[in-house]
Parts: structure tokens; C-alpha cells; sequence
């Protein structure tokens, strides 16, 4: 349009302006199903939605203090000026919306404590001192804070001699990652071990050291860790303390030292090296034996047996000592009957088990300890799919935790079960055997045991947790969700809810039913995007819940960011139900 001699142009009109949506109509049937009078919800008619709702051992008196939490966040001012004791439709949905009072799944530790290591599944970390790629990154205490204050509970070092061969530095070897000093890294464990839970840390020690640089270890590690350390007084246990015995402690795993001597691994090029092994896979696959620097002649000369004695007090420090397999992948899954022991696997080589020797790893992972960690390629500290190790008994599934992506989401949602405290007992179908002493069979067709339906009624938040123009720079986002299953490969789906155009606070109002097989593995996706008609669409949230754990009714379910850091606000109303 020309007014005069200036043109005016209407192409556009912002629409950033929220609009508050009102409570979907099952919020409003259970209010009015427990309200006696349709219009306020006492402390007991809320206590009798609770109850039915699975909010575990809850009280009147708790009911009560929801009601006066709500009232004093939503009216400060009019909660002083009357003595109000019921909520309103419009605060009953906000509790319903509250992610603080009503999460998706239990926020404490419920699960049975007092079994063996080998029961549970251990939150683990691969190259936790790492701040980025495998290559050329920083090594530092840093990621080891971060990985211990969310939850993990095994700690990877890689411990090489330093320049001069006085000292243990900490990195990823063979590549142009700079060291972090070993006494750092432990300090820092010492410190934020038990900040995020009480159960036991794990450290998995990659060991390239000299007998005296062992010794030097053992020194560092007692001094540090004086009366928390766990040291068993056997040397080979017929059965792994539980998580219960064990709180507040540290163990160390690793090969004994005589097996390193007895070992030529080192002298060996990368295309003959089995991936079968405890060495640090991806550092040796970098180069080929025959480039060599002093320091790994060294080392190579001490794994040969021409260096001095092993170190015995490096040696009695070892609580999970880790095996050195023999005769291939059939014979690495031995089951000794005095003895526990750990493996590790490259995941390629879960992989090939998998195929060939399911059962066999499966009765190892009764008793024994198996670590599975990313192959050697994943520079950019990406990781695998764990299901396949979590379907077969594995119980420490390493991950790069300082990197990002769906596999990493799925890691997060299984370790939030048991209150996040980085311990998860494993199915009891994992446990047992029949009655020809047969064991799970993860090749085995299996029929659906029950299914879940999940109903997203709406989602909100997003309009506090990002900028107006974040999504869209001329109108509100266009959000959808997808919503799925993440387990057995006969339980894996993925399905979406319709675009919702325009709104800040969408309402979809559709409900999806997953049939499950193994819904004791299964884990609950969900994500939410911002459709974009000519570029790829705007990524909104995401969450990964274990199924197990979910807690039937509306619940308020949290999303996180792409690194897996909940967002302030952005949440979305959800019903769970088991049919």
C-alpha cells in the first residue's frame, strides 16, 4: 500500500501475546468427581484424589500443605488476607501442571539395595576426565564434577606416565588431548562422590604405569580416600558386596599387575589386537606398534616382565579385578565359581556376542561384571545404543557423557529410576534360571505382557524459557510431539501428535497406546519440536522416562535440553495409564 510518498507494508503481524489455556476436560471431570461442591477442593476431598491417583503413602496433612503451597505461589497477597483452605479448578490444574508436586515417576530410592554388584545396572562414565572430543580435547576434573553431580557412578581414568616419568597424569593416550594431573582427578571424586547419591563410586583404572608409578598410585589413592576406600580382604570374592553394604565407599577396578606383565598387547599393532580387552582400545587403535615413542617402549619393556616386580599394595588395593579373556568371545564368558570378574567388550564386540553367544553373556552378567564401551571411531564422543547391553545383563554400559544425542537421552532416562541414585536392580527375567538351569534368552520371540496408553492433553512453559523470536521471528511456534517406545526391538515405535500453529501454549488432546513386551527395559521417548515448512524443525525438549516407573493419572512431565539439563519452565501435561 502507497500513502503520499511512503509504502507501507502488512505482510507481517507479530502474534507474541500467551494466551493462558484452560484446564483440559479430564482435569475438569476429576475436580468435579472430588469437589463436593463443584467450585473448591478441601484438603480431604484432595487427599482422596491422591489416593487414587498412586501418590504413594500420602497423607491428609500433606494435602494440606499442596493446598498452601499453591495458594501462597499463585495468590501471595489474597492467601494472607483469608483464611482459604480449598483450591479453585484453576489451582487444582496448577498442581496437576507442577512438575515440583506432580512428577511422571518416584523421585526416591525404592528398589531392593541388598544384592550383589552384578544385580544392578551401574551408571557409568568412558573417558570421564574428557571436554570433548577423544582427539584434541582438554582432560580436566571438571567433566568428572559434572558426571558424579548428576548421578554416575563409575569413573574412568587412563593413567600414563608423565614427561619426566615421575608422576601419573590422567588422558586419553596417544592422541593430543592435554593431561590432567591423576591426584586432581581423585581429589575431585573425594569431594563430590556422594553428592548426588550415597551409593558406591566406581573407578575403572586404564593402567600404563611403571611398578613404581603403581606404587605411587596406591599411595595417592590411599592418602586420598583413607577409610572410604574399600579394599577386600580376599583377593578373589566369590560374590560382589551390595550397594547397600558399600555406601559411602570407594572401589577400584582394573587388571592385577601380574597380568599386565604376562600381556603383549602393547607391542602389538592396532589391526591385530583382539577388541576383546581392558586396554585402552581407543588409543591403541591410533597408531601401529612399530611407532613408538620412548615412553611407550617403556611400557612395553614393563608388560614384557624386563622392569622390576609388581606392585603388591597397587595390587591388594583392587576390589572388582578385571579378567583377561581367553579363548575368544565363547570362552570370555566362562563362569568361574570362586571367582568374580570383570569384562570389557568394545560394542562392536557386544554386538558379535550378541549374535552367537547371547546366553552365555547373559549367565555371566549373573555373577560377573561386564563393561561395554564406544568404539574406537566415535572422535566426537558419541555414543552407541545401550539397550542392546542392558537387554543382555551388561552392567556397566560406558558413555561419553560429555557428549549429546538420543543415545545419551536414553542413558539419562534409564539412571532417572530408583531416585536417580545410579543403581537400577535389573529384571528379575536377567536373575533367574529354569529348571534345566537355562537363562533368558534375548533371541527368544516374546509376546506383549501389557500396554501403555499415554494421552498429551498440552504443553506450557516455553514462552519463559526462550525468547520471543527463538522459534519463529513473526508469530508463535508451531509445536507437535513425538511420543514413543525405546527397548526390545519388538517394543521400539515412534508416533506424533498433529502440528498446533501458532501458539505458545498448544493443546493436542491425543492419546497413544504402546503395546510392550519388555516394558521392565522399555523407556518412554518424548520430544517436542517446532514444525519449520523450509528448514529442518526447531527442537523444543525432550525426555526420557523409564516405563517401570511411571506413575499412572495426569502428571506434569519435565523437558530438558538437548544436553539433558531440565528447563525452568517448559513442561507438558500428560496421562499415564497400564491396560
Amino acid at each position: 500500500m502507497v500513502i503520499g510518498n511512503y509504502s507501507v507494508c502488512y505482510c507481517f503481524t507479530r502474534k507474541f501475546k500467551v494466551a493462558e489455556a484452560e484446564p483440559p476436560s479430564d482435569v475438569k471431570d476429576a475436580f468435579s468427581k472430588y469437589s463436593g461442591d463443584g467450585n473448591h477442593l478441601t484438603a480431604d476431598q484432595l487427599h482422596g484424589f491422591l489416593v487414587e491417583q498412586h501418590h504413594g503413602d500420602v497423607s491428609i496433612s500433606d494435602a494440606e500443605l499442596i493446598i498452601e503451597w499453591i495458594l501462597h505461589k499463585r495468590h501471595p497477597h489474597l492467601a494472607k488476607l483469608i483464611n482459604r483452605k480449598s483450591l479453585s479448578l484453576e489451582d487444582f490444574h496448577h498442581f496437576l501442571f507442577s512438575t515440583e508436586l506432580n512428577p511422571p515417576i518416584q523421585t526416591q530410592v525404592h528398589q531392593d539395595m541388598s544384592a550383589p554388584l552384578s544385580h544392578y545396572y551401574i551408571y557409568t562414565g568412558h573417558n570421564s576426565y574428557l571436554t570433548g572430543n577423544q582427539l584434541s580435547s582438554n582432560c580436566s576434573e571438571v567433566p568428572i564434577i559434572k558426571a558424579l553431580k548428576s548421578g554416575v557412578r563409575v569413573i574412568e581414568l587412563d593413567l600414563w606416565p608423565n614427561l619426566s616419568k615421575n608422576n601419573v597424569h590422567v588422558l586419553h593416550g596417544r592422541t593430543l588431548t592435554g593431561p590432567v594431573k591423576l591426584i586432581e582427578c581423585l581429589k575431585a571424586i573425594k569431594e563430590y562422590a556422594f553428592v548426588a547419591s550415597p551409593y558406591p563410586v566406581i573407578i575403572t583404572l586404564e593402567d600404563h604405569l611403571t611398578p613404581c608409578l603403581q606404587a605411587k598410585v596406591a599411595k595417592m589413592i590411599t592418602e586420598t580416600f583413607g577409610s572410604m576406600l574399600f579394599s577386600p580382604e580376599s583377593e578373589n570374592l566369590e560374590e560382589l558386596p551390595s550397594p547397600e553394604n558399600l555406601k559411602y565407599r570407594i572401589l577400584i577396578s582394573t587388571k592385577p599387575p601380574k597380568e599386565y606383565l604376562e600381556t603383549d598387547d602393547v607391542s602389538r599393532s592396532s589391526s591385530q589386537k583382539s577388541q576383546v580387552s581392558d586396554v585402552d582400545d581407543d588409543a591403541w587403535s591410533s597408531k601401529s606398534g612399530s611407532d613408538k615413542s620412548d615412553q611407550d617402549v617403556e611400557t612395553a619393556d614393563l608388560f614384557k616382565g624386563k622392569k622390576s616386580p609388581t606392585s603388591p599394595v597397587y595390587k591388594k588395593l583392587i576390589a572388582i579385578h578385571a579378567g583377561k579373556p581367553k579363548n575368544g568371545l565363547k570362552g570370555a564368558f566362562k563362569v568361574e565359581k570362586d571367582k568374580v570378574t570383570r569384562l570389557s567388550l568394545a560394542e562392536q564386540a557386544l554386538e558379535k556376542a550378541a549374535g552367537n553367544h547371547g546366553q552365555d553373556v547373559v549367565r555371566f552378567t549373573q555373577k560377573n561384571i561386564l563393561r561395554i564401551y564406544p568404539k574406537g571411531t566415535r572422535i566426537t564422543s558419541s555414543n552407541y545404543k545401550p539397550l542392546i547391553g542392558w537387554l543382555h545383563g551388561a552392567q556397566m554400559v560406558a558413555f561419553n557423557m560429555q557428549g549429546y544425542g538420543r543415545s545419551l537421552w536414553l542413558m539419562h532416562g534409564m539412571f532417572r529410576a530408583n531416585g536417580g541414585c545410579g543403581y537400577v536392580k535389573k529384571p528379575e527375567f536377567l536373575m533367574s534360571c529354569g529348571p534345566k538351569n537355562e537363562v533368558f534368552n534375548p533371541k527368544a520371540k516374546i509376546m506383549p505382557k501389557t500396554s501403555l496408553k499415554v494421552k498429551i492433553y498440552m504443553g506450557d512453559g516455553w514462552h519463559l524459557d526462550f525468547k520471543k523470536t527463538h522459534f519463529d521471528k513473526y508469530s508463535p511456534p508451531d509445536f507437535f510431539t513425538r511420543v514413543g517406545i525405546a527397548g526390545a526391538s519388538v517394543d521400539k515405535v515412534m508416533k506424533k501428535t498433529k502440528i498446533k500453529e501458532d501458539n505458545w501454549t498448544p493443546v493436542w488432546n491425543e492419546e497413544f497406546t504402546f503395546s510392550l513386551a519388555v516394558p521392565e527395559l522399555a523407556l518412554l521417548r518424548i520430544e517436542v519440536h517446532s514444525y519449520n515448512i523450509s528448514e529442518k524443525d526447531d527442537f523444543a525438549g525432550q525426555i526420557c522416562l523409564p516405563v517401570s516407573e511411571l506413575r499412572p493419572g495426569i502428571r506434569a512431565v519435565p523437558l530438558c535440553n538437548r544436553k539433558g539439563d531440565q528447563y525452568t519452565s517448559a513442561r507438558l501435561l500428560v496421562r499415564f495409564e497400564f491396560i
